[in-house]
């Protein structure tokens, strides 16, 4: 299309708004502290405090075109928007997405000022500012706050109504949304959010980073490595800085946070994110909604099962190509009837990267990995009651149990984010084969080298699927047009 449209120049006017924005807050909040001068209303109505918006103008002559990718889209004619948070973070995920959609469509782009004010919270950190003996109750009185009923997940869940607004939603996040969750993400896993890579593993086990710790030591020992640096809580690793890497990273403040991440970092953001997100739907849900916003290629679950056929055997492998939902801490947003289906694309890397891994041939890897249906359960004592579990598994003829990976992958549908499952045999509660200090110990030597393998090597082989990574599964019919 001939559009008129600058988008490098138009990331540069957000940005400026952006930073302008800031700037005034922190003006106001410092004159605020000194002498307690307030912000002129007549200036916030005028938005002084505001983040910038991005708008598409859409009104074609003819039918639209239909892509073959599954996002940059415009269904129907209208004028999309959405306020941006961080646009410096954003901006080559902003201008990937405007450069398909100003390619096929005959659209007009703009930036201007939104009617959402950047909460003061967000623009103090790293500053000079002393706020001290102000209470959070009088700033939120005359500066703009993280007011709930700004936030929320109503486009994702499909509960924006037209009606209610003259525009069409640009994105599946806001601004206050966005905001909301980087500021939550430093605060769990203890690292910058402009450290996240866009290719995430999360897993269970703390073992599984000290693995990644010792490979990603390894790859940044590598002079022709592609990746830069090693992003941990409390610390950044280089080449040329890596002498006692991996004790420094042991010992470090990782147990101050909750789901410590660790980033093996490119120039491009292409690297890899490993999450510990410990045990437990709650924990995968948290961190899914915060990450979701960063707008990554894909996240994959690798972590430890129970297997419950009787013929795997510890150590096998389980891809999941379908979840039972007993976690139910999602039922309320995405209803269990509502499928979740497994991701081609996600399945055919994991089984690839299962057979380069592995060294072995197909006949061999199908004594040892398993597809099937994976039970993921809030109850940690599931075995307790025996008899109510046992009849689930029976009808839904799952092959293995845990506590996360339904989770994840519901998340990653909500969230419009490939996603995929491969976990690694523990224990077999239902056959006798008990997950006891001394058989785990050395089951974990064994096993988790290779699996994390798998999951980074996945990773690589759904780096080289480009834009086709991205899934029509996970499109609605009335889909935002940015990924």
């Amino acid at each position: 299309m001939n559009n008129d449209n600058d988008i490098p120049a138009l990331l540069d006017e957000m940005e400026a708004r952006y930073a302008t924005s800031c700037a005034r807050l922190r003006h106001a909040l410092d004159a605020y502290a000194r002498d307690g001068t307030r912000p002129d209303p007549h200036d916030r109505d005028e938005g002084a405090f505001a983040y910038p918006e991005l708008r598409i103008e859409y009104d074609p002559e003819l039918p639209p075109p239909t892509p073959a990718r599954a996002f940059a889209r415009l269904n129907q004619p209208g004028i999309y928007t959405s306020s941006i948070a961080r646009p410096a973070l954003f901006r080559a995920y902003l201008a990937e997405q405007l450069e398909h959609i100003d390619r096929d469509y005959p659209v007009k782009l703009s930036v201007g000022t939104s009617a959402s004010e950047i909460p003061y919270p967000y623009v103090l950190d790293g500053g000079e500012l002393d706020l001290q003996g102000i209470s959070t109750a009088e700033l939120s009185r005359w500066f703009p706050s993280s007011e709930l009923v700004h936030i929320g997940d109503e486009i994702a869940d499909g509960g924006w109504d037209l009606a209610l607004d003259p525009t069409r939603p640009l994105a599946l996040f806001d601004a206050p949304r966005t905001d909301f969750s980087l500021a939550r993400l430093k605060h769990y896993t203890g690292t910058p959010t402009d450290h996240f890579q866009r290719f995430v593993l999360f897993t269970n086990y703390v073992r599984y980073v000290d693995e990644f710790v010792r490979f990603a030591v390894s790859a940044l020992r590598d002079p022709d490595s592609r990746f830069t640096g090693l992003s941990v809580p409390g610390g950044l690793y280089e080449h040329g800085d890596l002498a006692d890497a991996e004790e420094q990273i042991a010992a470090g403040i990782w147990r101050r946070h909750q789901m410590p991440a660790y980033h093996l970092m490119t120039p491009d953001g292409d690297g890899i994110t490993l999450v510990n997100i410990g045990v437990g739907p709650s924990n995968a849900k948290t961190i899914c909604d915060h990450i979701a916003v960063l707008r990554p290629e894909a996240w994959l679950m690798i972590g430890h099962c129970g297997g419950l056929r009787p013929s795997q055997s510890i150590g096998d492998y389980v891809l999941a190509h379908a979840y039972l939902r007993d976690d139910h801490v999602l039922d309320d947003v995405l209803p269990v009837e509502i499928p979740i289906p497994a991701i081609a694309e996600v399945q055919t890397a994991l089984y690839r990267a299962a057979l380069l891994v592995t060294g072995e041939d197909e006949e061999e890897i199908k004594n040892r990995l398993r597809t099937g249906t994976v039970v993921t359960t809030d109850d940690r004592n599931w075995e307790l009651r025996y008899t109510q579990s046992a009849l689930r598994f029976n009808q839904s003829r799952a092959v293995a149990i845990d506590m996360e990976s339904a989770t994840v992958a519901a998340q990653g549908y909500r969230f419009r984010v490939p996603y995929g499952t491969l976990l690694c045999v523990s224990d077999k509660p239902l056959h006798g084969e008990l997950k006891l200090p001394g058989q785990a110990n050395a089951f974990y030597e064994r096993a988790i080298s290779q699996h994390l393998r798998i999951g980074i090597e996945t990773l690589h082989l759904l780096k080289e699927e480009g834009d086709g990574l991205h899934s029509r599964k996970l499109r609605s019919f009335d889909e935002p047009p940015l990924r």
